[in-house]
């Protein structure tokens, strides 16, 4: 348990060096405009990243990633890589989950050599098309990481980021933004189990699709996105 349970920890460390500290996935805009001022606002923020984006877009992503390795099917995790892209509202996300996605994946091969990432590369075009999700089910995959705890590692990561961002963002101190992330890391059990029962990519999140594609327009910014 422990040669897989440290990786895991690693991997979810915030200092993991992904560039995901640079991106506040909309919700910088949506403060800026006053729309998320409170912690009953940054509950509701996160409420609806993770039954729309986390539930129907990025955990079977990454669900669907670690199958693909797992099974070799090189093809598969191609077509979870440019629906994953797909589903992106805007340049700068689909940009910023290719960065991160194929760094994720370059950094892990040069910190654990896995088996199996040679000839995922020789199949895969990893530094320009591998997104965050599919790539984070692939490196927890070659972990020995069960798919059921790589969705959930993910689900905390985006959720505790989206936690940090609010502590830079609003006025919030620590203590609240985590109350609201553990109130909802207590539902993610159930979207963990939608996604393992149907692992379909699908996405309908309107105000964060908005909200990302308008934090081009904050004038002075602390988020890449």
């Amino acid at each position: 348990m422990t040669d897989r349970l440290l990786p895991l920890l690693h991997l979810c460390d915030s200092l993991f060096p992904t560039g995901a500290f640079a991106h506040s996935d909309g919700l910088e805009w949506a403060t800026d405009r006053g729309l998320v001022r409170s912690a009953s606002d940054l509950g509701e923020w996160m409420d609806a990243s993770l039954s729309q984006v986390l539930a129907r877009a990025d955990g079977p992503g990454v669900w669907c990633g670690w199958h693909a390795y797992v099974e070799r099917d090189w093809e598969r995790l191609s077509v979870v890589n440019a629906e994953t892209l797909a589903l992106r509202p805007s340049a700068v996300s689909r940009q910023a989950t290719r960065a991160m996605g194929a760094r994720l994946v370059r950094t892990w091969q040069q910190l654990y050599e896995p088996a199996g990432f040679e000839e995922m590369s020789a199949a895969v075009d990893v530094e320009r098309t591998m997104t965050l999700p599919p790539a984070f089910g692939v490196v927890c995959a070659s972990a020995g990481v069960e798919a059921r705890a790589a969705v959930e590692a993910f689900i905390y990561t985006r959720l505790a980021s989206a936690a940090s961002a609010a502590m830079r963002l609003m006025a919030i101190g620590q203590r609240e933004a985590h109350r609201v992330l553990a109130a909802r890391l207590q539902k993610a059990a159930a979207t963990i189990d939608t996604i393992s029962a149907q692992p379909t990519l699908s996405s309908f999140a309107p105000a964060i699709d908005i909200a990302s594609m308008s934090h081009q327009y904050v004038r002075s910014r602390l988020f890449r996105s």
